[in-house]
């Protein structure tokens, strides 16, 4: 058994789980953001609940940009605090075990490239909506990090900056899916304004305030998949999140592209979307996917291409 820890925003995810990528046992735990060391209480508290006997390594992902050699943490996303600290060896030292990590949103793109949507694709790029924009990008069947950890960290794309205010519109700001649903749910009077199960209810039966709302939404998301076209020219767009699950999501994205190049006819690119096959779950098989990357050389060649 492997044990996968997916640090989030709110809870920290955990897995005990095969080699073959199957889930034997899973839960979550509510997380502290006020320090590391409330942080690091919970996710000693979950490894010391398991039995080390049987488990191999531990796999971790979380927000920020992470070096997967050294297993040092930068800027830390969520979790200011993390900047600089080598989760990496805190979690090996304590525990003598093999140990992992890597950035959240790539460990989405990984799951799809070991057993999703974009296996067997050369080049393509996996956005997960959420809060903000996560994901990776795929080059010659590659995940690329960059020279500074910063290759698919789309959500700092400028859409653009007003000259005068000095105000940028960003990429994750513009399309975070939790704001559009919120923004929704607020209009709608929900006593929940999050509830995305709810809001999704009223796009579907085409309620002209959510559908409004939503279509702008896709529009911008789309504008962007155009620009990533022109930029890196992948085969496949997958795209992930919660949101992912309704069909009307890929549906709509596909229009906008369509009406992107209808009104501007000299727009050759042809961008191709699907849907990841993963959602909740897709962060704990990134991370598996990583560990057995970063530890085992036959699984490099057996199971799938080398990421860098």
């Amino acid at each position: 058994m492997y044990l996968v820890l997916d640090i989030g925003g709110t809870f920290v995810k955990y897995a005990l789980m095969s080699s073959a990528g199957d889930i034997v046992s899973k839960n979550k735990r509510p997380i502290g953001r006020t320090s590391l060391e409330e942080l690091l209480d919970t996710v000693y508290s979950i490894i010391d609940e398991q039995d080390l006997t049987s488990v191999k390594g531990i796999a971790v992902c979380c927000p920020g940009a992470v070096d997967v050699k050294t297993g040092i943490v930068y800027h830390g996303g969520s979790f200011p605090f993390l900047h600089e600290v080598n989760l990496m060896k805190l979690i090996r030292d304590r525990y003598d075990k093999d140990v992992s990590i890597e950035n959240d949103g790539k460990c989405a793109a990984l799951a799809e490239l070991w057993l999703g949507s974009v296996k067997g694709a050369k080049d393509s790029v996996v956005l997960v909506l959420g809060s903000g924009i996560g994901g990776g990008i795929i080059m010659g069947g590659q995940l690329q990090r960059g020279a500074n950890l910063s290759a698919g960290e789309v959500s700092y794309i400028m859409s653009a900056m007003d000259p005068d205010t000095q105000e940028a519109t960003y990429f994750g700001l513009e399309c975070s899916a939790v704001e559009m649903v919120r923004r929704i749910g607020e209009m709608k009077g929900l006593q929940d304004p999050t509830d995305g199960e709810a809001v999704f209810a009223f796009i579907n039966q085409q309620d002209e305030e959510a559908t409004a709302i939503f279509n702008a939404y896709c529009m911008k998301v789309a504008v962007q998949i155009m620009n990533l076209q022109y930029i890196l020219d992948p085969e496949l767009f997958a795209i992930g999140g919660g949101i992912s699950a309704q069909p009307i999501l890929l549906e709509r994205l596909q229009w906008s592209i369509a009406e992107i190049k209808r009104l501007n006819p000299f727009h050759k690119a042809n961008p191709q979307v699907t849907a990841c096959a993963f959602r909740n779950d897709a962060n704990l098989y990134g991370a598996l996917y990583h560990f057995f990357v970063e530890q085992d050389e036959s699984f490099r060649s057996l199971r799938g291409p080398r990421t860098q």
